[in-house]
């Protein structure tokens, strides 16, 4: 018989104590560079406890020396830390109805390298497959970043996710793609660790870490486009449900009489908002004789670029809005949230789709619900798929699972070899569980993105993604 031995509780619990320690000390470095005395301070450890875990930071890379500042009186300068935001690399991808895009990010979720090419969902999951493979290589290669240093890949999709098995299940928006293993099928061809998620929730994600209303803890993304969902932001973590099916806003049937959506569901709010819908009502209004100086045929293009010009384009935003605010009051009356977040390709149609929708929601939720809630447009746009991938990895980095693997990458990066780790594996430890691009270069993120506020941060280093 072999014996095992078991560590003591005590040590169980030491350790655990370190590492939310350090996932501590690394939150405050994301914010900004700090002296040891400042964490210390921050912290309410003693300074050597803080020099310890300093010093295996600055060991394994992920945290440098960048200069000193005075002291403010007599005595020696102190010498600020900043965390390495290139020890470890992510690969973001935002998979829509319509379009791919891949990018490498370092650890404050900058764009180092940027790919986005058309792309058509209903072409399937091999060729889906293919493309992204392609495009991951071609930005990694832009970047200079080799697939060692890449930490995770996060991928957002157009349909509902099961959060446990990565697999989408009967999405309305991706025919044929039902039961898809996307996480199993993406590792497989990148060998690294995956993790997958609906595109609304991720955009929740990336409104409350990086938009204009980041730190709030009470939060719905309505991601409105050729489907529409909601990720929905509950106490500063993200609701997804037993499965991973929360927030599928765009099914809620807003008239039990209309008319069938994709879903099946009779007079859901997609059959009523979603993006072709809208086209074939405007061509439906032109028809019946609506002034209008668009184009023929009406695109959803010509709505948006003259939503707040051409009368045709109004009121069409206006019936959008309108519905859209029918489902949204729904949401305010269920979960009081502090801000609604309008994103997606349907947002740039702007105030008079925001007006619309404020109308119809204000209308129809009790003052409790809505006296204090803030319905405001996206600022993250065509950013907040890859912005809310990478909340998403670091939410997984950052946690006591997460940590030795981000240890591991940041090694490597730094030309060391990591002991008792298998070369031809890239999955962190064991736990619980082509066209040619567009954009070949970092896409320009938010200016609020680029400099995080350490007092509305959103979701702490320790939970879970």
């Amino acid at each position: 018989m072999i014996r095992t031995e078991h560590p003591t509780p005590d040590t169980l619990d030491l350790a655990a104590i370190r590492a939310r320690h350090t996932l501590l000390l690394l939150d405050l470095l994301w914010d900004g560079d700090l002296a040891r005395v400042d964490i210390s301070r921050e912290l309410g450890l003693s300074r050597s406890a803080i020099s310890s875990i300093v010093t295996e930071l600055i060991s394994v890379g992920l945290v440098q020396e960048v200069g000193t500042r005075g002291s403010g009186g007599v005595g020696r300068r102190a010498t600020l830390l900043n965390l390495n935001t290139r020890a470890a690399a992510l690969l973001a991808i935002d998979l829509g109805a319509s379009h791919a895009r891949v990018d490498v990010l370092d650890l404050h979720c900058q764009s180092l390298a940027s790919l986005t090419v058309p792309h058509d969902i209903v072409s399937g999951p091999q060729a889906t497959y293919d493309l992204l493979t392609d495009l991951s290589a071609q930005v990694m290669q832009a970047a200079d970043i080799s697939a060692d240093q890449i930490a995770l890949v996060g991928i957002g999709v157009p349909g509902p996710v099961d959060h446990d098995t990565g697999r989408v299940v009967l999405p309305p928006n991706m025919p044929g793609w039902d039961g898809e293993d996307i996480r199993e099928a993406l590792q497989r061809r990148l060998n690294l660790e995956v993790l997958v998620d609906n595109d609304a929730n991720l955009g929740a994600l990336a409104e409350a870490r990086f938009g204009a209303h980041r730190g709030t803890q009470d939060l719905i993304y309505v991601k409105a486009a050729t489907g529409i969902g909601a990720g929905v932001l509950l106490g500063g973590r993200l609701h997804r449900g037993m499965r991973g099916g929360a927030g599928e806003i765009g099914h809620i049937s807003i008239n039990e009489q209309g008319p069938v959506g994709r879903s099946g569901n009779p007079g859901s709010l997609e059959s009523y908002a979603a993006a072709q819908v809208l086209v074939t009502l405007a061509r439906s209004l032109r028809a019946a004789g609506a002034p209008t100086t668009l184009p023929t045929p009406i695109s959803l293009n010509d709505l948006l670029n003259h939503a707040n010009t051409d009368p045709l384009a109004r009121a069409v935003w206006e019936e959008a809005g309108h519905h859209l605010g029918v489902a949204i009051s729904t949401t305010m009356n269920l979960f009081n949230p502090e801000a609604v977040i309008i994103g997606g390709r349907l947002a740039q149609a702007g105030d008079v789709l925001l007006a619309a929708i404020r109308a119809s929601a204000h209308g129809r939720t009790m003052r409790i619900n809505v006296d204090r809630t803030r319905i405001e447009l996206g600022t993250l746009g065509v950013h907040a798929g890859v912005l809310g991938a990478g909340a998403m990895m670091l939410d997984s980095l950052f946690t006591p699972r997460g940590l030795p693997h981000l240890y591991a990458i940041s090694r490597l990066a730094q030309g060391e070899s990591s002991a008792g780790r298998d070369p031809a594996s890239r999955a962190p430890p064991a736990g619980p569980s082509p066209p040619r691009p567009a954009e070949t270069h970092p896409a320009p993120l938010p200016a609020a993105q680029t400099s995080p506020n350490r007092t509305t941060r959103t979701v702490s280093h320790g939970g879970t993604p």
